[in-house]
């Protein structure tokens, strides 16, 4: 059976709108341009960090889990494409001197590729963090000496730090396993790691980041998918800080389990802040440069309104679609 697409949903909504066929062709055209985005992600992080597990449990899972190969120009970075979502997992540093070499030029190399329009070819950098290990030495060099000098213009904005396996913080023993969350002293402890990272990097690089605290779920590698903590957080500042053009990508790829995004910290409804960033990617997308003016809202099912509103039933193909992203 064919997976549901986000771009058909988008085009039948469009063809069965109720608007003068000018502004109908136009928008026909921006969903085909739509279509040729492609978000490029780099995962990186220092060994047993928690890379494939967090991948597992954000994305399509089956395909995260076989990949695609391995690109032979960039030899251990391996390439996985879900749709026109590309994740590039690189090794991070800690596996002896030799090997931190190679794997640091590896990533200074795919820092620097061009696309087709002349941008950085990587839109966002992920680090991910131990959060069970006190040693944070080789995560700090891979930050402050490897990726951020060599990111180019808008670093800033294009680089997200996140603390894995945050269950194991403090040797598990704050964790309360069956709410699936840390009782107070842990997201202290968590807390304060937050603003060490933070300080850290900036008093290094004078790049400010502000790094998240989760769970993958993962209890061992290889072992069976448990309940993440706060993935729904780490996908929600994923999204955010994804060029606006290219947010509605992830609609296609992202985790249909409902449990993998069921706990989190509740400071934000992260869902469905989610939901609203994909949701305006969508309208800018494809109605950019058609008259529409208020009708957008009879185009995509009352889609002006935003997904608070979708979430609580409101019919229409793309707002039911991303409405109904986690599960």
């Amino acid at each position: 059976m064919k997976k549901e697409n986000i771009y058909d949903v988008i085009q039948n909504d469009i063809m069965n709108a109720d608007i003068n066929e000018a502004d109908k062709n136009k928008m026909l055209k921006n969903i085909m341009r739509l279509k040729e985005q492609k978000i490029n992600i780099m995962i990186t992080g220092a060994t047993g960090c928690g890379k494939s597990s967090t991948i597992n449990a954000m994305f399509d899972t089956e395909v995260a889990k076989v990949g695609v190969g391995v690109d032979p120009e960039t030899m251990e970075i391996e390439k996985y494409e879900l749709d026109n979502l590309v994740l590039w997992d690189s090794p991070g540093l800690g596996d002896g001197k030799d090997a931190d070499n190679k794997h640091t030029k590896n990533i200074i190399n795919k820092l620097s590729e061009i696309d087709d329009d002349g941008n950085a070819l990587i839109d966002l950098v992920l680090v991910i963090i131990d959060g069970g290990t006190k040693d944070l030495g080789t995560s700090y060099e891979l930050i402050n000496s490897v990726i951020i000098p060599n990111m180019g213009e808008g670093k800033e904005n294009r680089i997200l730090v996140a603390i894995n396996q945050a269950d194991m913080a403090m040797k598990g023993r704050n964790w309360d396993y069956d709410k699936n969350e840390p009782n107070q002293q842990l997201v202290d402890f968590l807390e304060n790691k937050v603003r060490s990272v933070r300080e850290r990097v900036q008093e290094a690089t004078g790049v400010k980041i502000e790094p998240i605290y989760y769970s993958a779920g993962y209890k061992e590698e290889g072992g069976e998918q448990g309940r993440p903590y706060n993935l729904s957080k780490l996908l929600y500042y994923i999204v955010k800080a994804t060029p606006s053009k290219k947010r509605v990508v992830y609609a296609n790829n992202i985790n249909k389990d409902v449990e993998m995004w069921r706990d989190d910290d509740e400071l934000l409804n992260y869902s469905e802040e989610t939901q609203k960033n994909i949701l305006d990617s969508v309208i800018e997308g494809a109605s950019k440069g058609a008259d529409i003016g208020g009708e957008i809202g009879s185009i995509f099912g009352s889609a002006g309104e935003k997904v608070g509103r979708v979430v609580g039933g409101v019919i229409g193909g793309v707002s039911g679609f991303i409405g109904g992203l986690f599960g």
